[in-house]
């Protein structure tokens, strides 16, 4: 395992901000941690980078105890935090000469930086001034920091925030590519980049965690329908008719000619409201199948 946490419990004063945590992320996986403001999530992830002491609990990484005063596995990690604290002063190809430093490495230092700067898209502004960047470069250059010396882990606060789109995207093709040689672990409040990147979901509320799932499976905590099918006509029809329809299980209007229509089974209802309206003299304007979302259940666990 590259992160093992154990019953880990973060105290501020009377405050608890973490409660007993407990969770794993295996070597390679892009792990979504999730949860409201004040969730625990920053303090967490804080640990992990060993930044700051737990209250009680352990966490290993790597095999290795995280320890503040443990610079050999501080080495092993990569984190760029939530503020992003750069040297606005210092030119980048500068600071991440100074951050190499710090780490010791055995790379030859201008090989280190001119790969780092490369692989984060940085060539074009590499000899500015970090002042003079845009938000989203500044961003490149705290992911750069956080991997110039190469990490087996990274951890990553809000990597995306105050981001244009495109900017976004280009953030998270970078945290993918990371991820193919690195265990990743993501805070974010944006659940499309969650969905866009991450193998698996972790989401705490008020210091414990409410879930644990791989994505793939997460969506199946919310109970719904096994179809449930919005469908628009060009004109009206009853609530009765449709219930007709072979497996509906239920028929909502919600408004005008707009229909919600839940069906059970496996077999495919779409084609079954195709036929409806055919027989009915009725034309389809619309028809979507409603899925869950990584944000219906966020809300749902966390009373959002």
């Amino acid at each position: 395992m590259s992160i093992v946490v154990q019953g880990v419990t973060m105290l501020y004063g009377s405050q608890k901000a973490l409660d007993n945590v407990s969770f794993e992320v295996k070597t390679g996986e892009i792990v979504g941690f999730l949860g409201p403001n004040g969730a625990g999530k920053s303090t967490m992830m804080k640990i992990i980078a060993g930044f700051i002491p737990a209250s009680s609990g352990r966490v290993d990484v790597n095999g290795v105890a995280v320890d503040s005063d443990n610079n050999d596995v501080k080495k092993q990690i990569g984190y760029l935090p939530e503020n992003n604290p750069l040297y606005p002063e210092m030119y980048i190809r500068e600071y991440l000469g100074f951050v190499a430093s710090i780490y010791r490495s055995s790379i030859p230092r201008k090989k280190q930086i001119d790969n780092i700067i490369e692989l984060t898209g940085l060539s074009s502004e590499q000899n500015k001034k970090i002042s003079s960047l845009s938000k989203g470069f500044r961003q490149r250059v705290g992911l750069a920091q956080a991997l110039i010396h190469n990490p087996a882990v990274l951890i990553l606060d809000e990597a995306t925030t105050g981001l244009d789109p495109n900017q976004i995207v280009e953030i998270r093709n970078l945290i993918k590519e990371a991820g193919k040689e690195k265990t990743v672990m993501l805070s974010t409040h944006i659940m499309q980049e969650v969905e866009a990147i991450c193998e698996r979901v972790i989401i705490i509320d008020k210091g414990i965690i409410v879930a644990d799932e791989e994505k793939s499976k997460i969506y199946s905590i919310i109970k719904r329908p096994k179809q449930l099918i919005e469908v628009e006509f060009d004109k009206d029809t009853t609530e009765l008719s449709l219930s007709g329809i072979s497996n509906v299980s239920g028929v909502k209007n919600i408004r005008a000619n707009l229909w919600a229509i839940e069906a059970e089974g496996d077999d495919d209802i779409r084609p079954s409201i195709f036929n409806f309206a055919v027989k009915n003299s009725l034309t389809v304007l619309s028809l979507q199948k409603q899925e869950s979302n990584l944000e219906e259940v966020f809300r749902h666990l966390t009373n959002g």
